[in-house]
């Protein structure tokens, strides 16, 4: 039990109505999860006003309740304040005994590849034999344990919740995907992070934000909000990212792939496999926290495919040698890191390669195809999940993205699917996006083998592929389940 005074001191109230020097047993956000003794935060959504199940929680057992209005026919204790997403947030930090602040916190942003970096970097951690945590769109892990994760970033309560079993398991660091989304609801309001990283921005989320600028304007602040105790990783080949350089008070870290005037440069890059080569090279000194890192260079060799992976890992080694992890590990723990699922991945090497990808967004499509320069093959069959649900823009942008890259591989035709039977209602491609889809094809004179079915797509492009080839199964929800499909074909062949 905790005292609703007590922690109430960790929060600005404006007012309240009723006792508020009583005992409670915790704090909820769902009126269903709010049973005997607990305070019940009214959180407002973007689609639900908590405070409409306000009588629920109360009913339910809440003993309190915190609102940014008040309710007049909820005979519970109400303690108002301006912003109850910012409450939950600081009570739960307060209930938890403010976990974030015995871990080393690493906060990786990106609009893609925030997943693989933190798997790299947790897997440098680990094996420098750390006991770590993983907080991100997969899974939660606490040390050992591994939890299916919900969203790419927890709810504020949730997550001081995860970092409170982190610290009573012995964790001592955290790897922790940071979405724009928990950084504009005020998710993370409570996490004091040692190490944040931006490595790229592109157009993405933008309808659940209003605007790119909110959007850029929300993943942003996980960098200008950092401390001056703090490291901030940025890349200097992104502009986004680069423009942050003068915008915070951590110490900056900058590196680049095409660009040599940052603090770090990746040097003599071989990409001709897709799994690069190249050197890690600390070209200017630079110092976090009285420890100095002079000009130095060493091996690397990626056990993932993909420029993108290259970036990715250019991030993860930063933060491993933050973290005083050797040399030794990170080229061990790189050659042997294996990717997350559909992140440029090879589902099939063999007289031709198969591999699959997470074509979100006109980022992710530039990345992944412009490794593509890079790799040596016959020809390239591309394979793409047009995109559900997701409106005109997004398809137009991706289908403009994808136009592009087609000219400079040289490749005027791609296969389609609308993948009818595989994808949930919420996914399924509308007429107009389909239609978008095709508008940007044909003014480009790209020709288009579309199937309303994902399999029969596939099949198209694996009866075409010949020896040394390269078949490229790109998409979101709707090539979920490609890689799978594509076995299953190869084994009836």
């Amino acid at each position: 039990m905790s005292s609703l005074k007590e922690l109430l001191a960790s929060i600005a109230t404006i007012d309240s109505r009723g006792e508020i020097d009583i005992q409670v047993s915790g704090i909820a956000y769902h009126s269903k999860k709010a049973t005997e003794g607990k305070v019940f935060v009214c959180v407002t959504g973007y689609k639900v006003d908590g405070h409409q199940y306000l009588a629920s929680a109360a009913a339910n057992g809440a003993v309190a309740a915190i609102v940014e209005r008040y309710e007049d026919d909820v005979a519970i204790p109400q303690i108002r304040v301006a912003n109850s997403r910012i409450a939950l947030a600081q009570l739960g930090a307060a209930f938890y005994g403010r976990p974030a602040d015995k871990l080393k916190m690493i906060g990786i942003t990106a609009t893609n590849g925030k997943t693989t970096t933190s798997y790299m970097a947790n897997a440098m951690l680990e094996n420098h034999g750390l006991k770590t945590g993983l907080i991100g769109t997969v899974v939660i892990k606490i040390d050992d344990t591994s939890i299916p994760a919900e969203l790419t970033t927890p709810e504020s309560l949730d997550l001081q919740a995860y970092l409170g079993q982190m610290v009573d398991r012995g964790v001592s660091h955290v790897c922790m995907e940071v979405s724009s989304a928990a950084l504009e609801t005020h998710r993370v309001e409570q996490v004091d992070y040692d190490i944040v990283t931006l490595n790229n921005v592109s157009r993405e989320h933008i309808d659940s934000h209003g605007s790119f600028e909110a959007y850029f304007e929300a993943k942003s602040s996980l960098i200008r909000s950092a401390g001056s105790h703090a490291a901030a990783i940025l890349n200097l080949d992104d502009t986004y990212s680069a423009s942050l350089v003068e915008e915070t008070k951590a110490q900056v870290i900058t590196f680049g792939v095409k660009s040599r005037e940052g603090h770090i440069h990746c040097k003599d890059l071989d990409l001709s496999t897709g799994r690069a080569r190249f050197k890690f090279e600390i070209v200017k000194p630079f110092s976090v926290n009285g420890v100095e890192f002079a000009p130095s260079e060493f091996e690397v060799s990626l056990g993932v495919p993909g420029l993108h992976s290259v970036y990715n890992s250019m991030v993860a080694t930063i933060i491993a040698l933050l973290c005083g992890v050797s040399i030794e590990t990170i080229q061990k723990t790189l050659l042997e890191f294996k990717g997350v699922e559909r992140r440029f991945e090879f589902v099939h090497e063999g007289e031709f390669s198969i591999m699959d990808d997470h074509f979100a967004n006109p980022g992710n499509i530039n990345v992944t195809l412009e490794t593509l320069r890079f790799m040596t093959y016959e020809r390239l069959h591309l394979v793409y999940a047009i995109r559900g649900d997701r409106g005109v823009t997004v398809n137009r942008e991706n289908a403009e993205a994808i136009v592009e890259w087609l000219k400079r591989l040289e490749l005027n035709e791609v296969t389609a699917t609308k993948s009818v039977s595989h994808v949930t209602s919420k996914d399924k491609v509308s007429d107009e996006e389909e239609r978008v889809f095709l508008e940007v094809m044909g003014a480009a004179n790209v020709k288009v083998n579309l199937y309303d079915e994902l399999p029969d797509a596939i099949a198209h492009a694996l009866n075409r592929a010949g020896r040394g080839d390269l078949v490229l199964l790109a998409g979101c929800q709707g090539m979920d389940p490609g890689a799978a499909i594509a076995r299953e074909l190869l084994l009836r062949k």
